[in-house]
């Protein structure tokens, strides 16, 4: 598969100039950022590529099916790619890999009615030919979400489960053929979300690689896990990285409070009442034996003011707080 040239550049960013060194650690890490923090913000691709490359320093990407007009006709999806192709080209930025978003978190391919099952089928299919033909190593989503009838009901809910396995399985020759390295399903944090504790989030993994025609890996977050299970492991954002860090390529990273309650930034005020650290991050990835891993910031602000209006201001002092950790390749 051709790739966009991976050069690396150096800026100087609130204060820091010339090359900032990571801090030592066995994995290498890199750092980027997903792009739903444009979500109709800066719908324009020529404007959140601006934004990436130009205030934030950044070159990876994780492209958000949102971003690029997921439920719009073929004729104007096909135009967005473009955009969003010449956008990346202009800017040089990588689209690494390419996920559902907020529009897209739905029931997917567990849906409880069967030709729903098979929409989401056929349109994941497409998002990952998008996906490979922008250039991206892998694509994916949450593993699917079942219904509360289906959740309350055991042996539909193994039946609803099985589908969604097998339908992973058969997507994964499809992006195979389309030329992907792997793709990534993101554990989520209740039951019927699936992939809620890391036992669970290990065991749907496992049963998709072992009919997958590619590497079945995660997308961790650091935010994620059930808050309501007895093992304290299964909401210690350390712990995840730890078991399950050297089978996730990408992980997102935001700034994670007790109570849970939104994709926090990396700033002063957050970072005083925060739980996510650089420095346990690398930690918890080296002892689970990751080798290369790309941290996404995943942020996201209410629509509300202030917040409204601090979007990019946030977002560079995110990542102001993350290079001395992780590469800006």
């Amino acid at each position: 598969m051709t790739r966009l040239p991976c050069s690396v550049y150096w800026f100087g960013l609130c204060g820091l100039s010339g090359r900032v060194l990571k801090a030592e650690s066995a994995v290498k890490a890199h750092l980027g950022i997903n792009t739903g923090f444009a979500l109709n913000r800066f719908p324009r691709p020529e404007t959140w590529a601006r934004i990436v490359r130009e205030d934030l320093g950044l070159r990876r990407i994780q492209l958000t099916a949102d971003v690029f007009g997921a439920h719009h006709s073929g004729d104007i999806q096909q135009e967005m790619v473009e955009r969003i192709r010449a956008a990346c080209g202009e800017f040089d930025i990588w689209v690494q890999t390419a996920f559902t978003g907020a529009y897209t978190r739905v029931n997917h391919l567990m849906h409880p009615d069967e030709g729903i099952r098979r929409f989401w089928f056929d349109w994941l299919k497409r998002f990952f030919d998008v996906a490979a033909a922008l250039g991206a190593e892998g694509a994916g989503s949450h593993a699917g979400i079942l219904s509360v009838e289906d959740e309350r009901d055991p042996e539909r809910r193994a039946e609803r489960v099985s589908c969604a396995v097998g339908l992973w399985q058969q997507l994964s020759e499809h992006a195979a053929e389309a030329g992907l390295d792997y793709l990534i399903y993101e554990p989520m944090s209740i039951p019927r979300e699936l992939g809620e504790t890391i036992d669970k989030a290990r065991e749907f993994r496992e049963a998709v690689q072992a009919g997958s025609h590619l590497p079945f890996l995660y997308c961790l977050d650091v935010d994620h896990g059930d808050v309501a299970s007895e093992d304290p492991r299964d909401t210690d954002p350390y712990a995840w990285l730890e078991k399950l860090g050297a089978h996730a390529p990408v992980v997102h990273v935001k700034q994670s409070l007790t109570d849970k309650g939104g994709h926090y930034p990396f700033t002063e005020q957050y970072n005083r009442q925060g739980r996510v650290w650089p420095e346990k991050v690398l930690a918890g990835l080296e002892k689970g034996g990751a080798k290369d891993v790309t941290l996404l910031l995943e942020i996201s602000h209410r629509e509300r003011m202030p917040f409204d209006q601090q979007v990019v201001s946030d977002l560079v002092e995110s990542v102001r707080f993350w290079r001395p950790y992780a590469e800006v390749d």
